[in-house]
């Protein structure tokens, strides 16, 4: 009986050390992959009404039509998972974002020639402009989806500093309208509910589910 009281006992103050979950998947995002969501919020709480409906695309829009060019791009992103997360975890940012920005912007590089757009002016996966970003390493690289990935915390992080009373959903999709249009077209929360932001937002919950 002692004994059994004792196990229990040392469950418990195990249980008590290590605290809530908040901290176990912060400290070792391993243990808990579907759960880790970085620094700047969790994604599968945030409101999005996914890609705009207009006429144009009347039937592939939504949250519907993010999640099915999500899921096209599925094939061509799964071979990146593990750099992803790795890249996601070294910034402290959910890897889920960066599938999504890299199946939003390329397709997983399925529609880049040489890692650069049609035009020859974005590069990489999460495809950076080149004249406001020197490319780093390969296109396809851990090195240059770094450079992106740090280029987007770094707007998230501008964000936090402008608007030190928004909350965390809008500190991030601020941060995700930077990444795509700069931290100074954004004056307001109107400025962060756009086409890309909730198709983002969207498509990384569809990445998400599929433990990215």
């Amino acid at each position: 009986m002692l004994t059994s009281v004792v196990f229990w006992g040392l469950i418990a103050l195990i249980g008590t050390s290590r605290g809530s979950y908040a901290f176990t998947h912060s400290m070792n995002p391993h243990l808990h992959p579907r759960l880790y969501h970085g620094c700047y919020g969790d994604i599968m709480t945030m409101k999005t009404s996914g890609a705009t409906c207009d006429a144009n695309s009347a039937m592939n829009c939504g949250i519907r039509g993010s999640e099915m060019f999500a899921e096209m791009d599925l094939r061509d992103i799964k071979p990146y998972q593990t750099l992803i997360k790795e890249v996601g975890q070294k910034h402290c940012v959910d890897p889920a974002i960066i599938a999504a920005i890299i199946s939003r912007e390329s397709h997983g590089g399925a529609v880049l020639q040489d890692g650069w757009d049609h035009r020859g002016l974005k590069f990489g996966l999460m495809q950076l402009d080149k004249q406001k970003y020197p490319p780093l390493g390969a296109w396809d690289s851990k090195e240059h989806l770094s450079q992106a990935a740090g280029i987007l915390t770094d707007g998230i992080k501008a964000i936090q500093k402008k608007f030190p009373t928004w909350s965390v959903a809008q500190h991030l999709k601020g941060g995700l309208s930077a990444f795509k249009s700069g931290v100074e077209a954004i004056a307001t929360p109107a400025d962060i509910d756009n086409d890309f932001v909730n198709d983002i937002v969207a498509r990384a919950k569809f990445y998400k589910r599929q433990s990215f």
